[in-house]
């Protein structure tokens, strides 16, 4: 019994040792991995992606060519704000990249650095441009939010006994691999996402609604986006996009009470 409470308290111990500061929130979490070590896998992970699935062109594509604008424009819009703010280093290393890939999952996501990947099969419920902008603005703001590091950090913590991200890949290099692909919803086995917390998720809707703003696009959008969501579920299994998400009822009630400050910064492009 005393050998378990010890061996606890140097777990304890360590996890307290290993932790950091959120830059944007503030708030204080594990640090097992670092965001540049994120970007890095990240790198790899989406080449690998893109590769593996068929990335629709831009110079062929309407669709896709509008992909590449609401990202071009959230990505300038985030980059400009953390900047004026004396917060440029939020986004040290990011090399932004947007493609829009074929397949009926209604899904988007972003990786760390800047790397974004809008499915086809999002597109007839977003139904317009302003709608996919919320869409990429709320994935953009898990990114900056560092939430699929804390993921990470939750996944080698749970799954790896609290190795540090180099020690985890030496000894089980396809295990954390696989976690980092889950922390993006992109894990072989169906389920297998590391789900984000409730307060992760309001967290991109508030701050995805603020870069929406900011781009340019009409935040009010994002009401109508997340009522067709809604009628989509219909009580069945929820689109992959939902998947983690709060319950529609309570998304709809949160957003609207974010509404105001995103207002503040829209100021639409002509």
């Amino acid at each position: 019994m005393k050998n378990k409470l010890f061996l606890s308290s140097i777990i304890i111990s360590l996890i307290a040792v290993a932790c950091a500061t959120n830059p944007i929130t503030g708030k204080s979490e594990l640090a097992l991995v670092s965001e540049s070590q994120m970007q890095e896998m990240a790198v790899s992970q989406y080449q690998q992606f893109l590769t593996e699935n068929k990335v629709v062109s831009s110079s062929q594509s309407k669709d896709a060519e509008m992909v590449k604008r609401v990202g071009s424009r959230i990505a300038n819009a985030v980059t400009n704000y953390y900047k004026s703010q004396g917060k440029g280093q939020v986004l040290d290393g990011y090399k932004w990249e947007y493609n829009l890939v074929q397949s009926n999952d209604v899904n988007a996501w972003c990786m760390p650095g800047g790397k974004i990947v809008v499915y086809t099969g999002i597109l007839p419920v977003a139904q317009n441009e302003a709608a996919l902008a919320v869409v990429v603005g709320h994935e953009v703001a898990h990114a900056v939010l560092q939430h699929g590091k804390s993921r990470m950090n939750q996944g080698l913590l749970a799954e790896l006994g609290g190795q540090a991200l180099q020690v985890a890949l030496a000894n089980k290099p396809a295990q954390t691999q696989n976690l980092f692909l889950q922390a993006y919803g992109l894990g072989a086995q169906v389920g297998a996402v590391l789900p984000h917390s409730r307060q992760q998720e309001l967290e991109a809707d508030q701050y995805g609604l603020m870069y929406t703003a900011m781009a340019g696009y009409n935040p009010r959008e994002a009401i109508p986006l997340w009522q067709r969501m809604m009628q989509m579920s219909n009580g069945q299994r929820p689109p992959e996009f939902m998947s983690t998400h709060p319950a529609e009822e309570t998304r709809i009630q949160k957003l609207q009470a974010f509404m105001p400050t995103a207002l503040k910064y829209y100021k639409p492009v002509k």
